[in-house]
């Protein structure tokens, strides 16, 4: 039996919010076996996300939040590989300032929601605060969790503009992440990996 192991690649783009442009490179996260895979996350360049696939069949394509770095090119990726667009339907607003009310995604994530693939599971946690359908998604048989801009090397992600809450998102943090085993490894939506440890170190699990 094949074993599911995480791909990773980095794109460089552009994230616009509240009149506001910068400049970003995103972590590109494929998870799956040698002939199946989901891809977390759509930054910037559907070539650079299909490389990463390498010719496997794309069974979801799972948003972490809305933001337009993560989701630009969703609707792109979704045409090429015919596969699925996941988003908790709290990030509508977001989803919307990027691609309007004529494009939407397929299906609903919810909190604690299982999804298998390449004989692992992920669970959806819905983790709002960064943005108001925020989630991240653990594989526990990997050991490791995909905290998108919730949590980062250093400490939780931005809430400094529309649609995020600084309290909300250090609520979900040690509600939702820092209940997982302290050895998982937490891959984010940009910049390196850390682990649950050395994050709760950092913010404290008061």
């Amino acid at each position: 039996m094949q074993q599911a192991k995480v791909d990773h690649g980095v794109v460089s783009g552009t994230f616009s919010l509240d009149g506001q442009t910068f400049d970003v490179d995103n972590n590109i996260w494929v998870v799956g076996d040698d002939t199946e895979c989901v891809v977390i996350d759509a930054p910037h360049d559907v070539d650079a996300i299909l490389a990463v696939v390498a010719g496997r069949t794309v069974r979801a394509i799972i948003c972490t939040h809305a933001h337009d770095d993560h989701v630009r090119v969703a609707p792109a990726l979704r045409d090429r590989t015919g596969a699925p667009v996941l988003l908790h339907p709290e990030d509508r607003p977001l989803w919307e300032l990027t691609h309007g009310k004529s494009t939407t995604w397929d299906t609903d994530l919810t909190d604690g929601q299982k999804i298998e693939i390449g004989g692992t599971t992920l669970t959806v946690l819905h983790t709002p605060g960064h943005a108001p359908g925020a989630v991240c998604l653990h594989a526990p048989d990997l050991n490791c969790v995909f905290t998108g801009d919730t949590l980062f090397q250093g400490g939780p992600g931005a809430t400094g503009r529309s649609y995020s809450d600084a309290d909300v998102i250090v609520t979900s943090i040690r509600a939702k992440l820092f209940t997982l085993p302290t050895d998982t490894v937490v891959h984010t939506g940009h910049g390196d990996d850390t682990t649950i440890a050395q994050e709760q170190a950092t913010l404290g699990n008061a």
